[in-house]
């Protein structure tokens, strides 16, 4: 005998037949839609991107790197003391001029040590002045001295031309007259000593004196020095330009000769660049270098190349043609392409931001007119404009020439 079926038992059994059908088709549905997804269901405007032919020519090879404007010159200001920084008078990024102050540091024992050199020096001063009053007074008392001796061998030679006349009358002797000519010998020989005495005498002062001159003026250049030093306490700009760097914690202590400021000459600049290790062989002084700074481009040459690589990347520096120009702002972030070989004839594309170096690459390339096919494409050497095709495109072909990275999950796109 038939039984009835209550409606709540076939109200139950069709939800069951609708959660069969739901755990079927949700997995289908989303399996139909991945794969249309990965076989191009995506579109694209065509304003949104660029195309470009693959062409053949010739590619002037360059490497491309990263820099940053800085002042051509700049000056460090190291400390003229061990002190500490008691006021703070600018912030790095401040214009400055000619004298600003830019820092105090404590100077009392700097202004101690100067008083102590002062002093010296004026008793340098004084035994100067003593020592020349005394060589003075001893080059006069010789001077004296020889005087009296050149009077008294006068009177000496007199005295033998009388006793030669009196013996040539009889009224003299012999001995008188050798007498005479002994005493005036030696008085012409006393004098002759005088003399000698007078010359050493003065050589041996002028001797002591120059000594005494020399550490006179040692004392003036220390007190010099110090007075330098009290001035420059206040750290003033040396030139006018842009405060760069300042040691700008108040109370730290810096020592005598450490870096506490540097100024820029704004007039003119040069690009600090790296390049990352890989590349660096290719950068070499002297070669010629296009610097990028939005839509202008200036020329310039690699000064030099340091050389240890830092984190991964060596620095090199680049110098400028045009370095005044208006355009040029200290940090500003720039490209860098710095030539290093030439080759007539290769497959090559327009430079994008597409491009990061050598390597594989998946460019979209032109299918007709409507469709974008993704596909693996080897490129190599590079310069501002073009870049190399090793491997994967022919002359010819249109290809997407922008960053694609938002449709790398897409093997197909079309253009609408």
């Amino acid at each position: 005998m038939d039984k009835t079926i209550s409606k709540d038992e076939i109200k139950s059994a069709a939800r069951k037949r609708w959660i069969r059908i739901a755990i079927w088709t949700v997995p289908l549905t989303a399996a139909a839609v991945w794969g249309i997804t990965l076989l191009g269901g995506k579109t694209v405007k065509s304003s949104d991107i660029t195309l470009a032919t693959v062409e053949r020519g010739p590619l002037e090879t360059a490497v491309a790197a990263s820099g940053r404007m800085v002042p051509a010159f700049e000056e460090i200001i190291n400390s003229p003391v061990s002190s500490r920084i008691m006021a703070v008078y600018a912030q790095p990024g401040d214009s400055v001029t000619e004298g600003m102050p830019l820092l105090q540091l404590d100077l009392q024992e700097s202004e101690t040590q100067y008083r102590n050199l002062h002093d010296s020096y004026l008793v340098k001063q004084n035994q100067l002045n003593q020592l020349r009053l005394s060589n003075r007074s001893a080059l006069d008392e010789l001077t004296t001295l020889i005087g009296i001796k050149e009077m008294e061998v006068n009177r000496l030679a007199i005295t033998v031309d009388n006793e030669r006349r009196l013996d040539s009358l009889g009224s003299g002797t012999g001995d008188r007259v050798r007498q005479a000519q002994t005493a005036y010998a030696t008085g012409q020989l006393e004098l002759k000593g005088l003399r000698q005495k007078l010359v050493n005498e003065r050589e041996r002062l002028a001797s002591l004196e120059e000594a005494a001159i020399l550490e006179l003026g040692n004392s003036r250049r220390d007190l010099d020095m110090m007075e330098r030093t009290l001035s420059q306490g206040r750290i003033p700009a040396p030139h006018d330009g842009i405060l760069t760097y300042l040691s700008n914690s108040i109370g730290s202590r810096v020592a005598a000769g450490e870096k506490v400021a540097v100024v820029g000459d704004l007039s003119r600049f040069k690009v600090e660049a790296e390049v990352p290790e890989g590349s660096s062989y290719k950068v070499r002084p002297g070669a010629d270098a296009i610097v990028r700074l939005g839509n202008v481009e200036l020329k310039g040459s690699v000064a030099n190349v340091e050389p240890q690589s830092v984190s991964g990347a060596v620095p090199f520096t680049v110098t400028l043609e045009d370095a005044s120009n208006p355009r040029l702002r200290p940090g500003v972030r720039v490209q860098v392409y710095v030539a290093y070989g030439f080759k007539d004839d290769v497959v090559r594309i327009p430079s994008g931001s597409y491009y990061t170096g050598p390597g594989t690459y998946q460019i979209f390339v032109a299918d007709g007119s409507s469709t974008l096919r993704r596909r693996a494409v080897k490129l190599g050497d590079s310069n501002r404009q073009w870049v190399e095709v090793t491997e994967g495109l022919s002359p010819g072909e249109r290809v997407v020439t922008a960053d694609m990275k938002q449709f790398e999950k897409y093997s197909k796109l079309k253009i609408r």
